[in-house]
């Protein structure tokens, strides 16, 4: 992760499925940098691609 007050650096797997779902991906770049650390941290646990996309899902379910 980058220091300071700048975004955190996304994984590949979560910035490809963030790409493939475009209103997703708006709502995480509203989020402030310490939800997206918290995304981020949320992903370490994640194995599959569809299990990624999944969760990137639920971005935009709320």
């Amino acid at each position: 992760m980058n220091r300071n007050n700048k975004s955190p650096e996304i994984p590949l797997g979560l910035g490809m499925a963030l790409a493939k779902n475009p209103p997703a991906m708006e709502n995480f770049a509203k989020m402030t940098n310490e939800q997206k650390r918290s995304v981020i941290s949320r992903t370490h646990g994640i194995t599959s691609s569809q299990e990624m996309e999944s969760f990137v899902r639920s971005f935009i379910s709320e």
